[in-house]
């Protein structure tokens, strides 16, 4: 890894100034980010917003969704100020997104949770990667997001917790659990990438691929364990290691 990083702090007026890598950097995590922050409620608002258990959940489900479509408002905002947009990826189909998990379907409520539990959380990860970003209008944004992602996180770990007090709903949640569990360790990315590199670099991310899945490992498996679950075997079905 390049010992110096640039120390330099960056408004949407100083984009254009800046070296082509950056703005290419720049405006392809934004992108990927916007992707998957309206590619969740592509994949759960017709199968769960009126199908959830309970009105409660109908409600958390409804929430949810509102808080991820104006997580992708935002993230389109920061590119439009900078001569982009991600108003094509607003209608796209599941099939057609970024990033994997976004490509399948939630069959089930425990899908849903575990997604919560799991997926979401990555977000959270991958927000995080934004704190202290030599782009500042990003940094201008993030608390309320990294907030409310922390809230669906939450709703999920309610919901496994409910479900591990049954032997169905245990056995149920285990196999989202099978489902997820490498979808969200590959989110995370080669562990060894050249891209991370120049991202952390020009100090748009912090950290490098396998230090935050193995950070998110180690926040997650005693979760898991805690609730009674078996923790996903970490190779199976991976394909980004």
């Amino acid at each position: 890894m390049t010992a110096e990083r640039f120390t330099g702090s960056v408004e949407a007026k100083d984009f254009p100034k800046m070296d082509k890598e950056y703005q290419d950097l720049l405006l392809r995590l934004f992108t990927i980010q916007a992707d998957a922050e309206i590619g969740g409620p592509h994949l759960y608002v017709d199968k769960w917003l009126l199908r959830a258990p309970g009105a409660d959940d109908m409600w958390r489900v409804a929430r949810i969704c509102a808080e991820e479509v104006d997580h992708f408002r935002k993230f389109n905002r920061l590119l439009h100020e900078i001569g982009a947009s991600a108003d094509d990826l607003l209608h796209k189909d599941p099939e057609d997104r970024m990033v994997d998990v976004f490509r399948h379907s939630m069959d089930k409520w425990e899908d849903f949770a575990v997604f919560s539990f799991l997926i979401d959380r990555v977000g959270r990860y991958q927000l995080e990667e934004f704190v202290g970003c030599s782009y500042l209008p990003v940094t201008r944004i993030l608390n309320r997001i990294i907030d409310e992602e922390k809230g669906h996180v939450g709703f999920g770990e309610k919901k496994l917790e409910e479900m591990s007090k049954t032997p169905e709903g245990k056995a149920k949640a285990q196999a989202s659990l099978d489902k997820y569990y490498p979808m969200a360790l590959d989110m995370f990315g080669k562990s060894v990438s050249a891209r991370n590199e120049r991202y952390m670099y020009w100090r748009i991310k912090r950290r490098p691929n396998a230090q935050a899945r193995e950070d998110y490992i180690r926040e997650v498996d005693p979760l898991l364990a805690a609730m009674g679950f078996q923790v996903p075997d970490k190779t199976k079905g991976r394909k980004f290691f």
